[in-house]
Parts: C-alpha cells; structure tokens; sequence
C-alpha cells in the first residue's frame, strides 16, 4: 500500500477505531466558531482522509455553555460521515477566572490562582468536556503544553506555589491529573481523553515528564499527544516521544513537520516511538495529503514559508496557505455549488 502500510494502518482505541495513523493536531484557524468557513474547513481535512481531527484549542468557559457547544454539532456529525473521528483541545480562556487573570504563580499582569478558583476551573473543564461529549465529540484533550495554564503548573520556573499544587514534582502533577481526573468522569468511559504534553521545558526533565506521563495514564488518559516530539534538529525523530512511550501503554501521538517527511512517520511507527503521526502544516497546504499519498497522487507541499499559515495568524486574519489558495476557502466551493 503505497509504501506506508504503518501510516495507513487503523488503530482501536477505547470504543473507537481510527482508520489510519494521521492526525490533524489542535491549530488555531481565526475562523469564527460555527462559520461556514470553520465548518468547512475541518470537513476537508476530514474527507481529504485524517484518521483523527483535533479541533482547535477552545475555551472551556465557552464550552461549558450548551448554547457554545451546540454550534459545533454540524461539524462533529460531518466529520463523523467524512469517516474521521474527532476530538476538541481544551484550555482556559485567557486563564481567567471571575475576571481576574491568574496563572500559578504572581507575574507581571497575573495574580496566583487560588486554591478555590483552581478548583472551579477543574469543574468547568468537567462541565466542557461533558457538554463535548454530548454533541458528539469522540473525545477531549487538555491543553498540557508550551507554557500554557497547565503546563505552568508542572514547571517549577513558573510554579512557584507553597499549596498542594506546587513544590515537590508530585504536587506539580496535582492540577494536571486533577482536571484529567475531573474529565473522565463526566465525559463518560466512551469518549477518549487525549492530553497534550511537553516533555522538556523550563525547569523540569524527561525523567519528570515520565512520572508525570505514569500517572496520567493511571488517571484515565487514553491517548498522550507529546509536542515537540523531537529534542533537536540532529536528534533521532520522536526521540522524545519515544522516551514517553517506554513508560505507558497507551497510545503516543508524535509531533513535529512530518508532513514533508512521511518516509520519517512511517519509520517512527515501525520503530515504535509513536502509535500516531500529526500532519499539521502539511494538512493546511492540503486536505487530500492523506488520501493522495494512500492513492500513489501528488500532493501540495508545505514549502515552510509561513506566509499565509503563522503570518495570518499574526495578523488574526484566517490562515491559508501560500501554495494553495484553496486552503482556507473550502467554504466557496459550497457557495458556488449552492450548497
């Protein structure tokens, strides 16, 4: 099959089974939630052949309301019959709570979260998730890493706390393994809890993160998303991921550029460092990347140029792709067709 009979190879997990090993990871898009540009931008990637879609990272405080969530049902049940699963990034809206901007340890513009006010973030990612899972989600992914609100609470440069979630590495892991914890209750047993994790950052090893990564697999985590994968450019691929997955059994996504690199995830799969491949930038310059390698068709290569993708994102405009006008304009082909 085309040369990349791993990639392609389905995997269960839990109550569902994706149909190959390609993975549109979390990408913020600038679309307005519910647009039909939103819309059809996720349908794409879904019908261009993704086993599994993560939508992007979105505000638990908006996706606890049922009124939020509802507008993303249509695109859950387009997914669903494009034949990908699909699940939704977690993370706490300007990490925000009663208006205030916290974070887990006092900086410039920040105050320390409270003890209380964690503790009503931990429920409203449970009410989230619970909400997800009722419009259709096959699953949720906590938003663990590159700085953000949980992340900060695993790393000691930014968790400065005296409290039960700060200080020794098992504290560190409290509010983490608390709002999985949290979510895997009130998601239910058939919806899968992803979490996104950084393996090294400030402060703390690969050694932490893999007592860390131990434990949220003993806390309900059914699939462990490590970004970055790789520690340097002259580093084996999914060196990093691979270090995570020599201490759990669930399934590993492994992160970083192998849309241009495919011989690179399959190696990855056959050696064992990852279960799973995320294709982000390669999925934006084109949707059908996962049906046109399968099918032996040429693909539109992401040149890394960052034009339309991180630049329209810096200019919060809707990111597109300077190979392929076609990225980001799905919706006009519905329009034109009267759809």
């Amino acid at each position: 099959m085309c040369g990349y009979e791993r990639l392609f190879s389905s995997l269960r997990v839990g109550s569902i089974t994706l149909r190959n090993r390609i993975v549109m990871p979390p990408m913020v898009t600038n679309m307005q939630v519910g647009s039909e540009q939103a819309h059809a931008w996720y349908v794409a990637r879904a019908s261009g052949g993704a086993g599994l879609i993560i939508r992007e990272a979105t505000a638990i405080q908006q996706l606890a309301n049922p009124a939020f969530a509802g507008k993303l049902r249509p695109t859950v049940e387009a997914v669903h019959k494009a034949g990908a699963a699909i699940a939704v990034q977690l993370m706490v809206w300007r990490r925000s709570a009663r208006g205030k901007s916290i974070a887990a340890s006092a900086r410039e513009g920040f105050k320390e979260a409270t003890e209380a006010e964690l503790l009503e973030l931990i429920d409203l990612y449970a009410k989230a998730a619970k909400e997800c899972r009722r419009i259709g989600f096959d699953g949720v992914e906590p938003h663990g890493a590159h700085g953000f609100f949980l992340n900060q609470f695993f790393s000691p440069v930014w968790n400065r706390r005296t409290d039960t979630f700060g200080g020794s590495v098992k504290k560190r892991m409290k509010m983490g393994l608390g709002v999985v914890q949290a979510v895997r209750e009130a998601a239910g047993g058939d919806c899968l809890v992803l979490y996104r994790h950084t393996p090294r950052s400030e402060g703390y090893t690969l050694e932490d993160s893999q007592r860390f990564v131990k434990e949220l697999e003993k806390a309900g985590v059914d699939i462990l998303d490590v970004s970055p994968s790789t520690s340097s450019s002259q580093a084996p691929r999914a060196d990093m991921a691979g270090v995570m997955k020599e201490v759990v059994t669930i399934p590993v996504i492994a992160v970083g550029s192998f849309g241009r690199d495919l011989k690179a995830a399959e190696s990855v799969l056959e050696q064992g460092r990852a279960d799973l491949i995320a294709i982000g930038r390669g999925l934006i310059a084109d949707s059908e990347l996962p049906n046109k390698v399968r099918d032996g068709r040429e693909i539109i290569e992401c040149k890394e140029c960052d034009e339309k993708c991180y630049g329209n994102l810096r200019k919060r405009i809707p990111v597109g792709c300077a190979q392929n006008e076609r990225s980001g304009n799905e919706y006009l082909d519905h329009q034109d067709k009267g759809d």
